[in-house]
């Protein structure tokens, strides 16, 4: 055999091999089955690895700060219910200061302002969230005029209670352990009040978005803890220890 005819045997064998290994086209009407005619590949590349949602470190800082407040708080609790067993030698009461018809309806009046507090600012905080500045302004502005309220009516029922009650807090055992649990309740409640007025400020000035909202949210947690707070509080101080 010469050289092109053995060059033309080879090229007939090379057509003949492609066309046995070539995926075969489905007939008019036929589907392919689930994967026929696709070349083997290899293994899945595995899903991605998605980041753990974790706590930020302002976020860690905050709940170890309330553990601790709420440490405190409980201290002065138990303090408050311990003396109120004790026996005093020289009144008023809290039956006597703390029952009247015009103290009881002012307290649950302002308890009423404070627990709202905490419908406002979560609508502020999804405002924020949601990108309405404005919103979040208005509603965060709220629920200070609210905190304020609190704290002028606190100031009004302890001038009820000094002016027409004579209870100080060097009176008696009441005297001493009302003042101080209701006392830093209230200073809390201050302090709830001015960071909330700084960060209303930096909102105004657009310092607070929603990209940049984790102060706002700190702020919102401590509020809330609070409210929270004050919930035991009037529960043992105005309906228990009455």
């Amino acid at each position: 055999m010469s050289e092109q005819g053995f060059g033309n045997y080879l090229s007939a064998e090379g057509r003949a091999v492609n066309e046995l290994t070539a995926p075969t086209a489905p007939f008019a009407g036929q589907e392919l089955a689930p994967g026929a005619g696709e070349t083997p590949s290899g293994p899945e590349a595995p899903p991605p690895i998605r980041a753990e949602k974790t706590l930020q470190p302002a976020q860690w800082g905050m709940i170890c700060f309330l553990a601790s407040e709420a440490a405190f708080f409980c201290t002065l609790i138990t303090a408050y219910l311990t003396f109120l067993l004790g026996k005093d030698t020289t009144g008023p009461t809290p039956a006597e200061v703390l029952a009247p018809i015009y103290t009881f309806p002012l307290v649950l009046w302002t308890t009423l302002c404070l627990l709202s507090s905490s419908g406002t600012i979560h609508l502020a905080e999804n405002a924020l969230r949601q990108g309405k500045q404005s919103a979040f302004c208005l509603w965060w502005g709220l629920t200070i005029l609210l905190g304020v309220v609190f704290l002028g009516g606190t100031a009004i029922e302890w001038r009820e209670l000094i002016v027409e009650h004579h209870l100080t807090i060097s009176r008696n055992l009441f005297g001493t352990s009302y003042y101080t649990l209701v006392g830093f309740h209230g200073l809390h409640v201050t302090g709830g009040v001015i960071a909330m007025s700084v960060v209303l400020g930096m909102g105004l000035r657009n310092e607070v978005t929603a990209k940049n909202h984790v102060g706002a949210e700190m702020v919102a947690w401590y509020w809330h803890f609070v409210d929270g707070v004050w919930i035991v509080v009037f529960t043992v101080v105005y309906l228990v220890g009455r």
